[in-house]
């Protein structure tokens, strides 16, 4: 069987810092990966040119099997390649205990301070 995802041979440079320099990877059908390095390693810009955001300088990536050229977001959800991002842009900053309760099923975003503390309440049994 084919890779889900390959890389191959990326470089990406931004001005006189290389972010990523040579990098192949492979990744199979259903297997789940972490990819794991020091701040400025490159994680991040890696991740970036597989689903859309930044584009290779060099290298080649391959879906299936086949070579892509994944421009935009776009390009990669139409692959089926999406990233969910280490800083969720989508949400207002919240407080440690409305981030608690945004996981929460009911879905009720806590507005005042005596609504925490009702709140605050029904979370001591986790």
């Amino acid at each position: 069987m084919e890779n889900a995802i390959e890389c191959r041979h990326i470089t990406k440079v931004f001005g006189k810092i290389v972010a990523n320099k040579d990098v192949s990877m492979d990744i199979r059908h259903g297997e789940i990966l972490s990819l794991l390095g020091e701040n400025g390693s490159g994680k991040t810009t890696l991740m970036n040119m597989i689903s859309g955001i930044y584009f290779p300088d060099s290298g080649e990536i391959l879906v299936n099997g086949k070579p892509v050229e994944i421009r935009d977001p776009g390009d990669a959800y139409k692959l089926g390649i999406a990233m969910v991002h280490q800083h969720f842009k989508l949400i207002d900053v919240f407080t440690a205990l409305e981030n608690i309760a945004l996981g929460l099923n009911d879905g009720k975003k806590i507005r005042s301070e005596e609504d925490q503390g009702r709140r605050a309440e029904d979370l001591r049994p986790l």
